[in-house]
């Protein structure tokens, strides 16, 4: 067995002790807490329709109300994806743990350059779910000063006259003496 082998010298690869019926039940119940719904129509009747021919803990669902067929990661960052759903929660866990990509590149043995891809997706899909904030009370704000671009208008660009212009002054033997 891998497992006893890598312990024995000493050695533990982290993606086999995840399982992934245990990360496909986790999303399940982070995703639906009140029960499966459709993601194309929001309907709740629902009915399950076989499994995943890659993953077998992926379940397929049909929705009776439009008819369309989905599963746990349909309309989700982890749709589309060759890699299994225990990479992209130990990629996320260990980027809440601040490990750098190449790092976690080498304890999920995938390139640094997936990691990147990967890690700007959670991100965004992290930013994707947070929600904005809401302000209450008193509100202060410092000066802020907002160019807005004229392009086109030259017009609108142009400065009041302040007084004469003055030549500019540059150095003896510069283009702009």
């Amino acid at each position: 067995m891998q497992i006893e082998q890598s312990a024995s010298a000493g050695l533990v690869k982290i993606q086999e002790l995840i399982d992934d019926a245990k990360c496909f039940e986790v999303v399940r119940e982070l995703r639906w807490p009140e029960g499966v719904r459709c993601p194309h129509c929001g309907g709740e009747h629902v009915i399950k329709f076989g499994r995943d021919e890659t993953q077998e803990h992926r379940q397929r669902y049909r929705c009776k109300s439009c008819g369309r067929c989905f599963d746990d990661l349909t309309g989700t960052i982890f749709e589309g994806h060759h890699l299994p759903l225990r990479t992209w929660i130990l990629c996320l866990y260990f980027m809440g743990l601040n490990l750098s990509n190449t790092q976690i590149g080498k304890e999920l043995d995938i390139n640094k350059d997936d990691v990147q891809s990967m890690a700007a997706k959670l991100r965004a899909g992290v930013v994707s779910r947070k929600p904005a904030p809401v302000l209450h009370g008193t509100v202060e704000c410092d000066e802020v000063y907002v160019v807005a671009g004229h392009k086109g208008h030259p017009s609108a660009v142009k400065k009041t006259p302040q007084g004469p212009e003055k030549p500019p002054q540059g150095r003896p033997g510069s283009r702009h003496a």
